[in-house]
């Protein structure tokens, strides 16, 4: 272990375009280009850890330019602190920029990533290493035609994907219309319905009603209200008989406490890009005591933030559904090393921290 206060010496960052090989629609907006940015983080000691920020400015209101600037503020107040005081430089974060957690999380992962090999040892064994093994996850499919949904959902499936969580939330007919293509086409398969708050009480509950009449397994209805109508989601939990997953609706332990109160959700998602990582784990084992499942998932991001929220998986119990498939999204990956997918399987890695590296393309911001 390390007596000593080791101190970040460096914090670059620079911006990255990930184009993705198919739009990435939901109900609140598209993405076809995931606009994120890289962080690295070097230690006096030379250790280097990985962080990413990636804003979707329709689901979480940041985008890259606020991103950058958030970076920029906060490194310059990290720069000759000590790495050990991760927790607290997190809380600080938060303090002076709660709007921005997409930079916080990607700083945070940074500084832990870094800690980590300057320990030598793996990020999930840095949680607790509880659960390492291969896991499994779901995959998206976004709001589309349903000749390109089946198109897509055939690809996936020859694969080995099972889980399709489908984006739903704009039109409730022609949402239940791609289900069902895809229901009939390919045995075996059950569905996340993701509705990023698209959806009416009303229409929710069509939604539910009308899957199970055609005999789709509906495994779980992802945030499919507003995020402040718990009272709806606790409705559509009793009236339906199908798990709800609070997503939007917890976006900081004291949402998590409300959604609790209300009983409006049977699962909460954990997702560091809109928590930052250090509440991320608070909120999840709070969720744990209080009786509520865990799926965890993300934004539009590379294997650098996926990398952290399966260390996480790796490192703790009681993540049901994995929710980690959006590299697999993407049209190309700058990563090196680090886990790896095998159709719907994720393998962990030994090495230490993430297990990861990615160089910038021209020239990064620094500050040291």
């Amino acid at each position: 272990m390390i007596s000593m206060p080791l101190k970040i010496h460096r914090i670059e960052f620079w911006p990255v375009n990930l184009p993705l090989t198919d739009p990435f629609v939901v109900a609140t907006g598209t993405r076809s280009v995931a606009e994120n940015v890289f962080v690295r983080v070097t230690l006096e000691d030379s250790s280097q850890g990985y962080g990413e920020a990636a804003p979707f400015p329709e689901v979480g209101g940041e985008d890259r330019a606020s991103c950058v600037a958030a970076l920029q503020q906060f490194g310059e107040a990290l720069v000759g602190r000590s790495v050990h005081g991760f927790t607290e430089h997190a809380a600080w974060m938060k303090t002076v920029g709660e709007s921005q957690p997409a930079a916080r999380c990607a700083l945070e992962t940074a500084m832990l990533d870094a800690y980590c090999r300057s320990l030598g040892v793996s990020m999930w064994r840095f949680w607790g290493a509880a659960d390492v093994r291969k896991r499994e996850t779901d995959i998206t499919i976004p709001i589309c035609s349903i000749d390109k949904t089946l198109e897509l959902a055939a690809e996936w499936y020859a694969r080995g994907f099972r889980l399709f969580k489908m984006k739903v939330g704009r039109d409730v007919i022609e949402d239940v219309r791609r289900l069902e293509a895809v229901h009939h086409a390919f045995p075996g398969i059950s569905f996340i319905g993701d509705g990023n708050q698209g959806f009416s009480r009303d229409e929710c509950l069509f939604f539910a009603e009308a899957v199970k009449r055609f005999g789709g397994m509906l495994a779980l209805l992802e945030q499919p209200l507003d995020r402040n109508d718990l009272e709806g989601l606790a409705i559509i939990r009793r009236n339906t008989g199908v798990p709800v997953a609070a997503d939007e609706s917890v976006r900081s332990l004291s949402d998590l406490k409300a959604v609790i109160r209300e009983a409006a959700a049977d699962y909460v998602n954990i997702k560091i890009m809109k928590t930052g990582v250090i509440e991320a784990r608070a909120i999840a084992v709070f969720a744990l005591e209080a009786g509520l499942k865990l799926m965890i998932g993300g934004m539009v991001e590379s294997r650098v933030a996926m990398a952290c929220s399966f260390s996480m998986v790796l490192g703790m119990r009681g993540f049901d559904i994995l929710d980690l498939d959006t590299p697999l999204l993407l049209a190309e990956d700058p990563i090196a090393g680090g886990y790896r997918y095998d159709g719907a399987t994720l393998h962990p890695w030994s090495t230490p921290g993430l297990g990861l590296t990615t160089e910038p393309v021209g020239s990064a911001m620094r500050i040291e």
